[in-house]
């Protein structure tokens, strides 16, 4: 009886922790997301650079105004889209798939013990089979796949244009680090500023807007791969796994694929995830356009 009870309280307890660690990547984009907006903010309200010696920024009000309403017009797509990506569900829970037209591509799921349609696979991380599956975010915890593909690379692009943004507001932090030159202090304060803290020889003020614009250097690096990444797909009409097989069988030309992509307004729906952009087809049935073997596809 002891054993059991052992038994069941360590599963529940790796179950929670499970769930726990599984929201984290969720909460430390956000964490970040609002700090790189927090001291974007400040640049452009105070102008205050790292030391008190140095000029402040004086901008007038209005062009002020017009950098706030731009940065927070990239917050807040950013936030909805991600708010409408993890709420719309992309797997075949509540979807009747039918058995009457099964063609070649479809399979059985022995997990789900159901028939799929194309293009459609089993997440083990969701637990359920996706339709027209890309990959598992997880910075977001959900699949990417038929009906929330629009707001993650929605979601991508403010991400990008932001970071850029920020990136080019934060040129006055680094130049303020350099104006010693290229020193071993200037760089370690530029490559690793919490070991500067930590040994005394930056203020944490200094600290602050140096990690804040140090990670928006990395974070743009690392989201213009994938943003670049995912508009080749999208232009080629393939997901990430059928990228790898080098398969593109369901290819209806560039246009086409951004509307089978982004849905009947693809050309204004990346504005705001309020503008209604209807998606053509149900993500079960799919036009074959090409080979279904990867070998002839790929050669």
């Amino acid at each position: 009886m002891a054993s059991g009870s052992g038994g069941s309280f360590a599963g529940r307890a790796y179950s929670r922790a499970e769930r726990v660690c599984g929201h984290l990547p969720v909460v430390l984009n956000t964490v970040l997301v609002f700090s790189i907006t927090g001291e974007v903010s400040y640049l452009v309200l105070v102008g205050a650079p790292l030391e008190a010696d140095q000029a402040r920024t004086s901008w007038v009000g209005w062009w002020k105004a017009v950098h706030l309403l731009a940065q927070y017009f990239m917050l807040a797509n950013i936030c909805w889209n991600a708010s409408l990506f993890v709420k719309t569900s992309p797997t075949i829970r509540g979807v009747f798939l039918g058995g009457e037209g099964m063609v070649q591509g479809w399979r059985y799921c022995y997990t789900c013990e159901s028939h799929t349609p194309p293009r459609c696979s089993h997440c083990y991380d969701c637990k359920v089979c996706v339709l027209r599956r890309d990959h598992h975010c997880v910075f977001f915890g959900q699949c990417v796949g038929f009906r929330n593909y629009r707001y993650f690379l929605c979601c991508l692009l403010f991400m990008w244009s932001g970071l850029l943004y920020a990136v080019v507001m934060n040129a006055e932090v680094f130049m303020v680090i350099l104006k010693e030159g290229v020193t071993p202090h200037s760089v370690l304060l530029l490559l690793v500023p919490w070991i500067m803290l930590v040994s005394g020889q930056v203020s944490p003020r200094a600290f602050a807007f140096a990690f804040i614009a140090d990670t928006c250097v990395v974070g743009l690096l690392l989201v213009s791969a994938f943003l670049f990444f995912h508009v080749l797909l999208l232009l080629r009409g393939q997901t990430t796994r059928e990228w790898y097989s080098s398969r593109r069988p369901y290819s209806q030309g560039p246009l086409g694929n951004l509307r089978h992509g982004l849905g009947s307004r693809w050309f204004l729906c990346w504005l705001s995830p309020l503008i209604p952009s209807p998606l053509p087809g149900d993500g079960i049935h799919f036009q074959v356009t090409g080979s279904l073997d990867p070998a002839v596809a790929g050669s």
